[in-house]
């Protein structure tokens, strides 16, 4: 075998090396000593004070809270603002092609309805005022007191007429025939009451 033909210095195996271990194990167990009682020190610190840490927090989310919901507020207002802006602007064009569809369809009705023949509104507001005109007219030729002669004599005619067109009627049958007709009735069945 081969063996090493020299030892370093600081190897554990003297009494230097043991003394410089030793003395190095020591200072990290103390260093982690020291960094566990700093640990909990801290602990209890932190225990002591979350009650005020808990206060302090809860203020600093109120005000968070309060700070995001008027931002939250004005962004509202303003998208609220322009979305209105947008619908009357779009409800003001529709507006407009509503009223343009309408005249468009007034003007072709009044077109088919002029080409059937059917009178206006205007039309029929002149007649109404023709109508007017010869009725005063009439009213103004009439005697002042009475009724119209010619309503007494259409009243008239209108009873006559239906006697005299039953006298012409008798008088163009021949004289066999309205006695055969009178038979006939007295012979049908009477209707019970």
């Amino acid at each position: 075998m081969v063996r090493k033909a020299s030892r370093g210095a600081g190897s554990s195996d003297g009494p230097i090396g043991g003394l410089f271990d030793n003395q190095l194990a020591q200072a990290v167990r103390e260093s982690a000593q020291q960094i566990w009682l700093a640990g909990m020190g801290a602990f209890a610190k932190a225990q002591e004070g979350r009650a005020k840490v808990f206060e302090t927090l809860m203020r600093e989310g109120v005000s968070l809270q309060r700070r995001t919901q008027n931002a939250a507020e004005e962004r509202i207002g303003e998208v609220t603002g322009r979305m209105s802006a947008m619908a009357g602007d779009v409800s003001a064009r529709a507006g407009q092609h509503w009223d343009k569809l309408e005249s468009i369809f007034e003007q072709r009705t009044a077109k088919a309805l002029n080409k059937l023949g059917v009178p206006t509104a205007k039309d029929i507001d002149a007649l109404i005022k023709r109508v007017d005109a010869l009725a005063a007219a009439v009213a103004r030729l009439q005697p002042a007191g009475g009724t119209a002669p010619a309503k007494k004599t259409r009243a008239r005619a209108a009873k006559a007429a239906p006697a005299a067109n039953a006298a012409t009627t008798a008088a163009k049958q021949p004289a066999a025939r309205r006695g055969s007709a009178k038979a006939a009735a007295k012979r049908a069945p009477r209707a019970r009451a």
